[in-house]
């Protein structure tokens, strides 16, 4: 060592990135396909994906530099939602989508419910919102086609509290360090002493 002092490790910090198409969420790719780590900001500090999207889905990927931070938010057991704006090719019913309302097994792999909304019908299309909390590989892709769906376009668009709303593709922002607290129950910063009113003594 150089005889200087170890500082702090830095606080947990998350930030929201539009995951723009043609992207892997990977650092390197055995394909040499366009990462995602190699399109962010050159002013980020290292930074690991929080789950995943794959290169045919865009929408919100939610970064941190803490890996304990990373692999809790990725629990099945955190209970976070993920909510996704899907476009299916076809003319979905309510019928169709209800076995994945109550879950499904395809390739010997179980699905938990999925919460479905079919929204409109868009010539041969059609957007359907779905929000699940595993996130498994492929999940929603799998799912549709089991139904006779093929997903022709996936949105992510919230994952927890965190939402994409009108960030841009390729934009990255940074979460608020007292929301980060809140909402991975971190205690907050050392609060200021409340100053005691003197108490003045009767005549």
């Amino acid at each position: 060592m150089n005889g200087k002092p170890v500082g702090e490790p830095d606080p947990p910090r998350i930030w929201l990135y539009h995951k723009p198409l043609g992207l892997v969420t990977s650092e390197r790719d055995e394909k040499d396909r366009p990462t995602v780590f190699a399109a962010l900001p050159d002013d980020l500090p290292r930074v690991m994906s929080i789950g995943r999207l794959d290169i045919n889905s865009e929408g919100l990927l939610l970064l941190t530099n803490d890996g304990g931070v990373k692999r809790r938010l990725e629990l099945p057991a955190t209970g976070w939602v993920r909510k996704y704006r899907v476009r299916v090719k076809g003319i979905p019913t309510e019928a169709m989508l209800d076995p994945l309302r109550k879950g499904i097994t395809t390739d010997g792999e179980r699905f938990q419910p999925m919460v479905i909304t079919l929204d409109r019908q868009q010539g041969s299309n059609a957007w359907i919102t779905v929000a699940i909390r595993e996130g498994k590989n492929r999940e929603i892709r799998r799912a549709m086609d089991y139904i006779g769906l093929p997903v022709n376009r996936l949105i992510r668009t919230s994952y927890g509290p965190f939402q994409l709303r009108d960030l841009k593709p390729g934009v990255v922002e940074e979460v608020k360090q007292r929301v980060v607290k809140d909402q991975l129950g971190l205690p907050p910063s050392e609060p200021q002493a409340p100053k005691r009113k003197p108490v003045r003594k009767r005549r």
